[in-house]
């Protein structure tokens, strides 16, 4: 019979791991969290160059940017490489990018059908499998709900009721669960097995395969070609699976499959604008500039995070102006593609993210109250 969840985190001193995490992350000042990102940049290029490996940076917003100046000028490993699936981001980014000689990326290329050996597009991944929309985990059980399997149904069973069976432990209200919130929208694909009566959408399917096919698999094929192991840009600070991964696992992790360094893991969102502002770190247009409220507090005088043009992650939780209506003022005619062109129905009507906001509850299009900004991503918010 193999262990539970909860045998193997207590093997694994899960519980020691992330108490010893919080602690640096809670108590360290902003200069002793520097010298501790420092020494984890060197720990992590000392050992992988004894075991015969390259390092590079997976580069794409603020946050890794930062990261790539703080290893080459703060730390002085000019040799580690930086790549990005670039043609991703904002323009303002793509330019930061070229500034610092990032090597771009393509997306992962089809593996059968017509198109096989070209690129995936935005596009092709929205229509096939769907809109990454919520967050990434929230996208991730969703769409493990509309393509059910014998294989999942006990992880189906547990994101509609919480209840995780022996392996994860018997629990009865886990985290697997969907918030009542989004059971309402989206648990509907259950209703046959588990007796509830959930809605479900009936023309648009969600998906976090966007981040497989256009970032992740490309850095790891490059990563695999040049012997590689990479810098994150991560911090636990943002919430999500990445967290729960960076308090169990360390900041540098070296497991059988995984092999990674977030050297900014224990750091809080003030910590890495005080670093940029340190490091004089070219702050993409998207951003704005980085200011100080009179509080002290450190912000981006626009948006806040950023993604892929057509990435919903988190657009539930921001306030208006969201990505979606800074989109629509910089350039109207993308967002229009976006908003109503970038799918078919199977008759061939267009439709776009204009059809999840709408089902999701967010508003989209004029501003009443235009002089609003785009606010920070409550991390409960984001989880649930």
């Amino acid at each position: 019979m193999g262990k539970s969840v909860f045998e193997m985190m207590e093997e694994n001193n899960v519980e020691e791991k992330k108490a010893a995490f919080l602690q640096k992350q809670r108590c360290l000042s902003y200069s002793m969290k520097v010298r501790y990102a420092e020494n984890l940049v060197r720990e992590y290029i000392k050992e992988a160059r004894e075991k015969g490996y390259n390092t590079h940076v997976s580069v794409g917003g603020l946050d890794s940017i930062t990261l790539s100046y703080f290893i080459r000028d703060h730390c002085g490993f000019h040799d580690v490489e930086l790549i990005s699936c670039s043609g991703l981001e904002d323009r303002s980014i793509q330019y930061v990018h070229r500034l610092m000689g990032v090597t771009r990326l393509t997306p992962a290329k089809h593996t059968d059908g017509p198109r096989e050996g070209k690129p995936w597009t935005k596009m092709e991944i929205l229509q096939e499998y769907g809109f990454p929309v919520l967050s990434k985990e929230i996208a991730g059980k969703i769409e493990l709900l509309e393509n059910p399997s014998e294989d999942n149904k006990t992880v189906r069973h547990a994101i509609i009721t919480g209840e995780t069976g022996e392996y994860g432990g018997w629990q009865k209200n886990s985290r697997m669960k969907l918030s009542q919130r989004w059971l309402e929208l989206f648990g509907g694909y259950e209703n046959e097995n588990e007796g509830t009566n959930y809605g479900k959408p009936d023309n648009f399917k969600v998906s976090q395969k966007c981040c497989y096919y256009l970032k992740e698999k490309p850095c790891d094929d490059w990563a695999k070609e040049h012997n590689s192991v990479p810098f994150l840009g991560m911090m636990a600070s943002e919430g999500g699976r990445r967290a729960k991964s960076l308090m169990m696992h360390g900041c540098n992790y070296w497991g059988k499959s995984t092999i990674r360094s977030c050297p900014f893991a224990i750091f809080y969102r003030q910590d890495l604008l005080q670093l940029a502002l340190d490091l004089n770190v070219p702050v993409p247009e998207i951003y704005g500039t980085i200011e100080r409220r009179s509080d002290g507090t450190l912000y981006t005088t626009k948006a806040q995070r950023t993604g892929c043009t057509m990435c919903g992650f988190g657009i539930h939780i921001e306030k208006r102006p969201h990505r979606f209506d800074l989109l629509k003022e910089k350039n109207p005619k993308e967002w229009d593609f976006w908003m109503y062109k970038c799918c078919k129905d199977p008759d061939g009507t267009p439709y776009g993210w204009a059809r999840v906001l709408d089902y999701i509850g967010v508003e989209y299009g004029d501003l009443i109250n235009a002089g609003q900004i785009p606010g920070q991503m409550s991390i409960n918010d984001f989880l649930n």
